[in-house]
């Protein structure tokens, strides 16, 4: 009698407990596709200032975050030379003035010293030679006028230059903004024979910034002008800023044969917290449903390990990757057609007639497969566009394995 019970006893403790489900309900509510990217503020205008001519910095007039209006002197370099060089150009430019007024009164002299000896020709006083001699004479005196007025008009050329020089020693503001980066100090010498040198950068307008993001070749079809995006940046982690998208370019950025498009957010800066390259996490909102049906993106990764599946399971399959996380944008899952609202969360576009399953729990607590039909999707939530499910559902999204914490790796001895 003992013999029958102990191995009645045994047969029983030896039979597979029934399994055991996480699940979390269908819900009814709003749901929004955003697409992530990751960009730097930068202002919308930024100009380098630059020099034109050489030579050591004498004065600064502004320094970093100094406000500086268009056309104020922000800088001064040593003015000794180029004052030299004007005036040394301008007593070029008298002498050729001077020079220009001699070869006229050359040229007046040899005109009536021509006409004189044409009447004593006519007289038979002086001889032909003599003539074509004063001619000779008076058409070099107009070459020679001609030849000071061009001597006079590159002295004064060169009058011009010498006083432009003088002018771009004084470094002026080019626009409205905010001195951002000062890159001289008193005393340094600037050379600008091959390449101008930037002093300074300055930020157009603070109060409008904008974010350079980096959308994936996947995502960037779903980006429109016009679309709204929050983003946050380290500096302030509690607070979330808005802005909108302003421009889509069309040059690709190849890095390791990853193919992204930039997307550029304009900003609101008026209290002016950000600051530039500041880096920011971007959600770009690209579709939004109000009272929809949504249900985990876990439940659709689910597939029940094999022999777990009561009388309406489905028997043979295999495990997934079971989480009661949401789903990651481009993770691949189970599931037929795919992953669980990836595509959706990815592409936000509805999957309309493709099937996909998921495992609604009966009343006797045992899996049955379901056959949905998915719209777009946040991440943790898909849009349920068809199928037998209605709100308060409960759907798989795990399958809890006795002594094995969800989501943990079973621990015990190696063998």
């Amino acid at each position: 009698m003992v013999s029958a019970l102990a191995v009645a006893g045994y047969f029983y403790f030896r039979q597979p407990q029934k399994p055991l489900f996480k699940t979390l309900k269908v819900e009814r509510g709003a749901i929004v596709s955003t697409v992530s990217a990751t960009g730097t503020l930068n202002a919308v205008v930024t100009v380098q200032v630059g020099t034109q001519v050489s030579g050591t910095i004498a004065k600064l007039y502004v320094d970093f975050n100094s406000p500086a209006k268009k056309g104020q002197p922000i800088a001064q370099i040593d003015p000794a030379l180029f004052i030299s060089a004007v005036e040394q150009a301008r007593g070029n430019m008298l002498n050729a003035r001077a020079n220009l007024a001699k070869a006229r009164v050359t040229s007046a002299d040899a005109k009536r010293t021509l006409g004189r000896d044409r009447q004593l020709l006519e007289q038979g006083i002086i001889s032909q030679s003599d003539l074509d001699a004063a001619q000779t004479a008076y058409d070099a005196a107009v070459a020679g006028v001609q030849a000071a007025e061009a001597s006079l008009m590159q002295m004064r050329g060169a009058l011009r230059q010498a006083e432009t020089n003088l002018a771009y020693a004084t470094i002026r503001s080019p626009v409205d903004g905010i001195v951002v980066s000062r890159n001289v100090d008193v005393g340094q010498t600037v050379a600008a024979s091959f390449q101008t040198p930037t002093l300074f950068t300055i930020a157009q307008d603070l109060t409008k910034m904008e974010i350079d993001t980096s959308v994936d070749e996947s995502d960037i079809s779903r980006l429109k002008v016009g679309q709204r995006a929050s983003f946050t940046v380290d500096a302030y982690p509690d607070q979330q800023f808005s802005g909108k998208v302003v421009q889509i370019r069309n040059a690709p950025v190849v890095t390791q044969n990853v193919v992204t498009y930039v997307a550029v957010i304009g900003v609101d800066n008026g209290d002016l917290k950000l600051k530039p390259g500041m880096t920011a996490n971007v959600s770009v909102q690209t579709l939004s449903k109000e009272n929809v049906l949504k249900i985990p993106a876990a439940a659709l990764r689910f597939k029940l390990k094999a022999g777990g599946a009561g009388k309406g399971g489905d028997k043979g399959e295999s495990q997934g990757e079971p989480g009661s996380k949401a789903a990651a944008p481009g993770a691949k899952g189970g599931g037929q057609g795919g992953a669980a609202g990836t595509d959706g969360a990815r592409a936000g576009v509805p999957r309309k007639g493709q099937g996909q399953k998921v495992y609604l729990l009966k009343e006797d607590r045992t899996p049955v497969a379901v056959s949905v039909a998915t719209g777009i999707s946040d991440g943790g939530f898909v849009e349920l566009t068809a199928g037998p499910l209605k709100e308060n559902d409960e759907v798989i999204v795990e399958q809890v394995v006795p002594g094995k914490k969800p989501g943990m790796a079973p621990m015990g001895p190696r063998f």
